[in-house]
């Protein structure tokens, strides 16, 4: 398969690239560097990355930011950040991306835990994560083409335990393998509209 991986560079993402590049063909995207560069808050960006890289049979996106803060210190501008990155962002891929997606192909978003468990100074961060679970679940029912729309939402991964730890008191760390495997499930399986949670 000719993979997309946007966010390829970054700590999940990199440890998803070595285990996909085994057997297929991977491009990988970054806000700086990359096969091709992309910045997911801006929709003419999206659209300009896809019209270089043409047809591709799995979209992955492990990137987009959110502000975290203590509830009363974030302004109306903060929420924004993330709702125009990772929202918005992922959401663009999708209603962009399903037109450079051969028949029968797959896109899969990433979110996390906050979702369904937040943790202090993070109402933005859970709001958008929250979001994209709705989107794709409604977007599964709609897409065409035979393309299938997931998430994966993990938990607090091994490799980012040191700098995140203390946000996230009592909380496990998850092994890369199962995250890589949440991955793998929404690429390789038949799963449409699916979040793959990854919490314990």
């Amino acid at each position: 398969m000719r993979i997309l991986i946007i966010g390829g560079n970054g700590t999940i993402g990199k440890t998803v690239v070595s285990h996909f590049k085994q057997k297929n063909e991977i491009l990988i995207a970054g806000r700086t560097n990359g096969d091709v560069t992309v910045d997911i808050a801006d929709s003419n960006s999206i659209q300009s990355m896809f019209e270089k890289i043409g047809k591709v049979d799995a979209i992955i996106c492990i990137a987009g930011e959110a502000k975290w803060d203590n509830f009363n210190k974030l302004s109306e501008d903060d929420y924004y950040i993330g709702l125009k990155s990772k929202l918005m962002g992922q959401v663009n891929l999708v209603r962009i991306g399903q037109n450079y997606l051969n028949s029968n192909g797959s896109i899969t978003l990433s979110t996390g835990i906050l979702a369904d468990d937040p943790v202090v100074k993070t109402t933005s961060a859970s709001m958008v994560n929250g979001g994209i679970h709705s989107f794709v679940k409604a977007v599964a029912l709609e897409i065409e083409n035979g393309i299938r729309v997931n998430v994966v939402s993990s938990g607090m991964v091994e490799d980012a335990y040191e700098k995140y730890k203390d946000y996230f008191p009592g909380h496990n760390p998850i092994p890369m393998k199962k995250v890589i495997n949440g991955y793998v499930r929404s690429v390789n399986g038949k799963g449409n509209g699916e979040i793959i949670r990854i919490y314990d």
